[in-house]
């Protein structure tokens, strides 16, 4: 069913015409240590290097084969509730590595970013610690550069749509979890469309109670705007200006739900090769349908030279200019706590 939403899907997309999603899929999960289970299907990493280096890499394996955090994981654990999604976990709380899915090499495995030529963080700018909330991205969506978003007026970015999850736990790196949309910000990031969903983990002690950015503020006071403001300024640090967001603040979980939607039949679309895909490594291995896409999952590893054990190396110390914290001054202007 999941190669008919594919192929039908993407086609709808390009008529103009939007379909809800088809099939009523029920998904339960449970994790243990480095494996998750999903549905009777067994989602493990496989980790290979050094972390804060530039060769480290993450890959997924589903039920033993190599898979793609992007293109082979369900957006939805049930499609008749498109406000709970599924989410890959990329960066925990309170860590600063600029860590994300590769959108160029095959099946897309998690990968250390690069500036300068030297692995990518981001600073600490007071009050906050690194990242203070889980980063990563919800798979199968995809912010579309091929054309100017209705509510930003601008093209996407060419990922997937990042969330940001505001649960009380730390998170790993490759995790999978199911949470729930409360609403977004449409970052502005250098004139492309750059949602930030904001999500809460099922599991959270506040979860049940919590289905809007209101409820949120309602039990997590204070929250709603120190992490707005963050996105706003978290790139100050190194040169960057200010980044606007469309609106100004929050869109409402139903938007925000709605545009998730939007961005899982541009997927679509993608995967079917029905649009042009601006060098993202497209292969998946759950949708034989698919032809333009498709990789029997007993020959991925081989085909595309993945490593099928991990080769965990210690990781390399962070740089020293990422170990102090900035301040940001009423005008916007940079201080640095070892440099006034």
């Amino acid at each position: 069913m999941l190669v008919q939403q594919c192929l039908a899907g993407a086609a709808l997309l390009l008529a103009s015409t939007f379909a809800l999603p088809q099939p009523v899929r029920r998904q339960t999960s449970h994790v243990e240590n480095n494996s998750t289970t999903i549905n009777g299907t067994t989602y493990t990493l496989t980790e290979v290097g050094a972390r804060n280096t530039l060769d480290w890499r993450m890959w997924l394996e589903r039920d033993g084969n190599p898979a793609s955090f992007w293109h082979d994981i369900p957006t939805y654990p049930d499609e008749s509730k498109p406000s709970v999604i599924n989410f890959v976990v990329e960066i925990p709380r309170w860590t600063s590595g600029k860590i994300e899915i590769n959108r160029e090499e095959p099946l897309n495995p998690i990968f250390h970013d690069e500036e300068d030529g030297e692995p990518r963080f981001v600073q600490d700018i007071w009050p906050f610690k690194a990242y203070p909330f889980l980063y990563g991205s919800i798979p199968r969506t995809w912010e579309s550069p091929n054309f100017d978003h209705d509510f930003t007026g601008f093209p996407g970015d060419n990922d997937p749509i990042d969330a940001f999850d505001v649960s009380q736990d730390k998170g790993y790196t490759g995790q999978i979890k199911q949470v729930k949309i409360l609403g977004g910000l449409a970052v502005n990031d250098g004139g492309e469309t750059d949602w930030k969903m904001l999500v809460i983990g099922l599991e959270d002690p506040i979860a049940s109670r919590v289905d809007t950015v209101e409820d949120l503020e309602k039990y997590r006071p204070g929250v709603i705007a120190a992490y707005r403001e963050w996105f706003h300024i978290y790139k100050i640090a190194r040169g960057d200006e200010y980044i606007p967001i469309v609106g100004g603040s929050y869109v409402n979980a139903t938007f925000a739900t709605e545009t998730v939607q939007d961005s899982h039949r541009f997927w679509q679309a993608l995967v079917a090769g029905l649009v042009d895909s601006n060098e993202i490594s497209y292969n998946q291995t759950t949708m034989a349908q698919c032809n333009d896409s498709y990789v029997q999952p007993s020959e991925a590893a081989t085909r595309f030279d993945i490593p099928r054990d991990s080769d965990i190396q210690p990781a390399a110390e962070k740089p020293e200019k990422f170990q102090e914290y900035y301040y940001i001054s009423s005008n916007l202007e940079l201080i640095s706590s070892n440099n006034p």
